[in-house]
């Protein structure tokens, strides 16, 4: 599976969990107008630690928050790309 794949399934596994309706998901989705929290976000990037092996939040040198979920999916597959180099 894809990180791109994993992301989004992840996103849509957690509204599920925790009872929230999400935007379509695509590329453009803001994620501050996605339908989840913070609570979901926290979950979200601690799901994809387990997955991935790695969380670009802490192992990112500068400070980088992403707004759309296409942002999200690139920090994700750099920080992977990265941990496979």
């Amino acid at each position: 599976m894809s990180v791109a794949a994993m992301v989004v399934d992840q996103f849509r596994q957690v509204a599920r969990e925790q009872g929230k309706e999400i935007a379509e998901l695509n590329d453009d989705t803001v994620l501050l107008e996605s339908g989840l929290d913070s609570l979901c976000f926290a979950i979200i990037v601690a799901q994809l630690e387990d997955r991935l092996g790695v969380d670009p939040f802490t192992a990112a040198e500068d400070v980088y928050f992403p707004v759309t979920l296409g942002d999200f999916i690139r920090f994700y597959e750099d920080a992977a790309g990265s941990q496979a180099a």
